[in-house]
């Protein structure tokens, strides 16, 4: 169990290296196959000991930067993800005693991702495997299987190492086929490529307007966080009017541009006022709303030259213990330092369908909202044209989540056949085409304007149609191959008693013998 364990712990590592900032896609495959080798021949009971191993080594790795809020915070949320793949570990104990296990083990993989990215609370959707296939030949399968259908490809090949590891002879036959398969695809996915329909181009401005002081705290000075996005924005206007810069069909604020309410700050609301009129577009501006005494509402609010403030879009995942306190009256008096802070509940957002800014169908993503499928794919599927991405870093503006984040979101430009611009407060912003390439981008902590030309695509990728069924269709999978390990199975009986010689052979059951026994 040690060696398991000392090997799990490895391929947790492995699969981090994965991710940003070092990008080692390769790796992911790999790793999964020694998650599956270190859970092989092990009873469900004993099989969380190496889930747990592998998920302290990839989740205390990958989400490092989260000691910018708070070694607790880090330590914390780190052992409560890992536990999820303790469980896996059980899981998938179980279903290798199944007949085609690596496809039971892979959509168990999925089950698991999908479960933690959903609950508890708003969930945890960082450390998927797709989210690491950016620059990697699997990114061209995203429109025709969605980030969910990437995972389980991936989940499928690790497995599929696994599966060729623990053959021998003639056995060895299967896994090869099977993984000469899957190279076939996904050569034929990266040869025949998802190839948008772009309707028309338009001028987008994202502006990234910088924080004060050390940068990672946009509370520090927030009025010159909202004036640093007035100031740019106005400089802007001027080098339009002076025919050194088109002029854009609007302009993108990132998230927490303003820190205080603008429809109660009058300081606030003056200057967004005198940004819009300088610029003569609509500014699709990321803003804190008040809603009632005890909660406020994160929104991205576009902000007409003319009509002022018209449509909005209201972050749907707040983070927890970050932007709201579930259990808050029972929380409050134990007077948590850090829970303190948060002196008032973000509520969640519900809004299906794009907003529509400067005549152009957008869907906007508020920072963490990137990480999840359902507001994108629902934004899209009612028309969306393009995608857009207001986000606050500024808390780890020091650290890789930045990276890591700014990946997601390409990955979310491939997967629905989309550009997508990114306005953040001080890094990461950028312009990013539907292949994933990065158009334009700012420097980290700088004050700059990126005015590019996107393309707008009305077509629809399968994958995004798709949505949650793959999941759903992994979920019925892993119960299904749970359930037909604990329903007996009993052999048909012979009609004849059987003799002398007949008795004496083994039964034929080689998943109760001590030696684990390959399909």
């Amino acid at each position: 169990m040690l060696l398991r364990s000392v090997l799990a712990v490895l391929c947790g590592v492995a699969l981090a290296l994965a991710f940003e900032p070092v990008a080692a896609w390769f790796l992911l495959p790999f790793a999964v196959a020694g998650f599956v080798l270190a859970t092989r021949g092990l009873t469900a009971r004993r099989g969380w000991i190496p889930g747990l191993a592998f998920g302290v080594g990839f989740y205390f790795v990958l989400t490092y930067w989260m000691r910018s809020v708070g070694t607790d915070a880090w330590l914390g949320m780190a052992s409560f993800e890992a536990l999820f793949y303790a469980v896996l570990g059980s899981v998938s104990a179980a279903l290798h005693r199944r007949r085609l296990w690596p496809l039971w083990i892979a959509a168990a993989w999925v089950t698991m991702e999908s479960w933690r990215a959903d609950w508890p609370f708003s969930g945890m959707p960082w450390g998927r495997l797709s989210f690491a296939v950016v620059d990697s030949p699997f990114q061209t399968a995203l429109p025709y299987v969605g980030s969910t259908g990437v995972s389980l490809g991936l989940a499928l090949l690790g497995a599929l190492l696994a599966w060729l590891v623990v053959s021998h002879g003639r056995d060895r036959l299967a896994p090869v086929c099977a993984l000469v398969g899957f190279g076939v695809l996904t050569t034929m996915t990266n040869v025949w490529s998802y190839d948008p329909h772009t309707v028309r181009d338009v001028t987008v401005a994202a502006v990234q307007g910088d924080v004060p002081g050390n940068g990672d705290n946009i509370l520090l000075d927030y009025r010159q966080v909202t004036q640093n996005q007035v100031d740019a924005t106005i400089a802007l206007a001027d080098r339009v009017a002076s025919g050194e810069q088109p002029r854009p069909d609007f302009v993108l604020w990132p998230e927490n541009s303003t820190a205080v309410d603008p429809f109660s700050d009058a300081i606030t609301n003056a200057g967004i006022r005198a940004a819009s009129e300088a610029i003569g577009v609509p500014i699709l501006v990321g803003a804190i709303v008040d809603a009632g005494p005890g909660h406020v509402l994160n929104q991205g609010i576009v902000w007409d030259p003319v009509t002022g403030a018209g449509e909005r879009y209201t972050k749907r995942h707040p983070v927890v213990f970050g932007e709201y306190i579930p259990f808050r009256k029972f929380l409050d008096g134990l007077k948590i330092g850090r829970l303190t802070m948060v002196g008032r509940d973000m509520l969640s957002g519900t809004r299906k369908t794009p907003l529509t800014v400067g005549g152009v169908e957008v869907a906007d993503s508020i920072c963490f909202d990137v990480a999840y499928d359902d507001g994108i794919y629902e934004q899209v599927d009612r028309g969306a044209e393009l995608l857009t991405v207001q986000t606050s870093n500024a808390t780890f503006i020091h650290t890789d989540q930045i990276e890591q984040q700014f990946a997601m979101t390409r990955l979310r430009a491939v997967e629905t056949g989309r550009w997508v611009v990114v306005a953040s407060t001080n890094g990461l912003s950028g312009v990013i085409a539907p292949d994933g390439s990065v158009v334009a981008t700012a420097e980290k902590r700088t004050q700059a304007v990126m005015d590019e030309q996107v393309g707008l695509s009305t077509g629809i990728p399968f994958g995004v149609r798709l949505g949650p069924w793959t999941g759903r269709a992994c979920f019925a999978l892993t119960c299904l191959g749970l359930l037909l390990g604990v329903v007996p199975y009993r052999r048909r009986q012979p009609l004849q008693e059987p003799g002398p010689r007949e008795a004496a052979v083994a039964p034929d059951f080689p998943h109760e013998t001590s030696t684990p026994i390959s399909t």
